[in-house]
């Protein structure tokens, strides 16, 4: 098939990898993709920035003018997909869901092809707790509705996201679930957890990992807080792959509670290099979790077979199963976060075990991001 991929996704995060990844997908099962995006050529590197362009304008700009300008956006978007299609004549159309974002419905429209829509989070919820919130709700509102019960399928993430979905009226047999994946090529050779241990000189250290973007309400603190406290291992270090607005704070933290040589932040490194830091794990770390959200640290995890602890939250329960691959806690519950870590790191046999069942998952639940393309083809009429 040709497939006419669309987005408005400049930044190079966990977004990015999730692009990336399905347009190699659908290249990797012999089908042609034309990728329409702002920008030519997002090319491959380090992972966990942003786009300073974007948030500066957004910071000058009233919110209702920035709003209005993502709206119009759609139309700029809208010339630059009818001008491929016309080059490339694709079968179908595969958007990633953005606020404001029309553009591939008023393709699908004009050209009468079907239209995929991957939907990540429910934006206007989203934008409407955080950023500041939102100028023109209604309007926002209406435009999510309208993207959403337009395509002919929507993609949701999670079963949660997708409840998100149908209450804006869109038919459940256009709704499939799919989740975020992993590529095993990428972490096939990633080195054993002693390598790595000795690689990043934690050599007889319990490893707690965290991987990606650490914000406040990641919880990264709590764990901190835990490594200070009398029932805590010795031997445990804390090891962020990545960055993120509270580093600073955690290392000020690590340091009054005499933790420094304890905790390790890596900073933004190269999405190559974060299997073999991961590798290190000993105990996974996703102390929090956006309700709706399927988090790619997680399957990073899975993947590379490391012992998870989680919140018990309907949406990583669609991917984990207490006492099988993870260990999860009521996150309502004062103190069942550090109880459970406590019991994670004391028991090594423990680990081992969730160790494998973690590793079993990817393949039980199809967790790749070629078995997610092989859907969304499906999807589209096409063979896979």
């Amino acid at each position: 098939m040709r497939i006419l991929y669309h987005h408005r996704t400049a930044s190079k995060d966990g977004q990015a990898v999730h692009i990336e990844e399905m347009i190699d997908a659908m290249r990797a099962l012999g089908h042609e993709v034309r990728v329409v995006a702002p920008l030519a050529d997002q090319g491959e590197g380090q992972m966990g920035g942003g786009v300073g362009w974007v948030h500066r304008l957004k910071a000058m700009l009233p919110k209702a003018v920035y709003e209005l300008m993502e709206l119009a956006y759609s139309l700029v978007a809208y010339r630059k997909l009818m001008a491929a299609a016309r080059e490339f004549q694709p079968d179908a159309i595969y958007e990633r869901y953005n606020l404001f974002l029309l553009a591939g419905l008023m393709a699908k429209r004009r050209l009468g092809l079907p239209l995929l829509l991957e939907v990540n989070a429910p934006l206007v919820a989203e934008r409407s707790q955080h950023s500041g919130g939102l100028a023109l709700k209604a309007l926002a509102r209406w435009a999510e509705g309208k993207a959403w019960r337009g395509a002919d399928a929507v993609l949701p993430v999670t079963a949660v996201l997708a409840e998100h979905v149908r209450a804006y009226g869109v038919p459940a047999e256009r709704i499939h679930v799919i989740p975020n994946g992993i590529n095993r090529a990428h972490f096939a050779h990633a080195p054993s957890p002693t390598e790595a241990k000795a690689r990043l000189g934690l050599q007889g250290r319990v490893v707690l990992g965290f991987t990606g973007f650490v914000r406040d309400w990641h919880g990264v603190d709590r764990i901190v807080d835990w490594m200070a406290s009398p029932g805590a291992p010795a031997n445990t270090h804390l090891l962020v792959v990545g960055d993120g607005p509270v580093r600073a704070e955690l290392e000020a933290q690590a340091r009054r509670l005499g933790l420094a040589e304890r905790v390790t932040f890596t900073g933004v490194i190269h999405r190559d290099q974060v299997p073999a830091h991961v590798a290190a794990f000993d105990v996974a770390l996703q102390p929090a979790v956006t309700p709706y959200a399927s988090p790619l640290k997680l399957m990073e995890y899975l993947v590379l077979g490391k012992a998870v602890i989680a919140p018990a939250t309907p949406n990583l329960q669609e991917v984990l199963t207490d006492n099988v691959n993870a260990l999860l806690f009521n996150e309502t519950e004062a103190g069942a976060l550090e109880r459970t870590l406590g019991r994670l790191c004391h028991d090594t046999a423990l680990r081992e075990r969730l160790a494998q069942g973690a590793a079993d998952t990817i393949d039980r639940l199809e967790l790749t991001w070629l078995g997610n393309a092989r859907k969304a083809v499906a999807l589209m009429g096409g063979r896979a």
